[in-house]
């Protein structure tokens, strides 16, 4: 049986890296970098430079429901900070 878990190598910042992520994640991760016309790599950097705990691949699952939980349709920019165990969405 296949793992629904897929590992992935992405270069951020210069470094090659590594994320287990479903393939729906990583297809609404590729889907945000297309609609700001941005890298994958510069999006997960910033995601990786943002977070203050847990794992690059955690935080992406994160970043992509905070996106999509958003309630502005036009947002440019969805950032997410984990609080006591809760998500918040900033929208710029």
């Amino acid at each position: 049986m296949k793992s629904p878990v897929v590992k992935r190598s992405i270069v951020i910042a210069g470094h090659k890296t590594s994320v287990s992520l479903e393939d729906q994640f990583w297809d609404a991760l590729k889907e945000i970098a297309a609609n700001r016309r941005s890298t994958l790599s510069e999006i997960v950097a910033s995601i990786d430079s943002g977070r203050n705990q847990g794992n690059l691949s955690s935080a992406i699952r994160l970043y992509v429901l905070a996106h999509y939980r958003s309630p502005s349709p036009g947002r440019e920019a969805v950032e997410h900070t984990e609080r006591n165990g809760s998500l918040r969405s900033t929208v710029a």
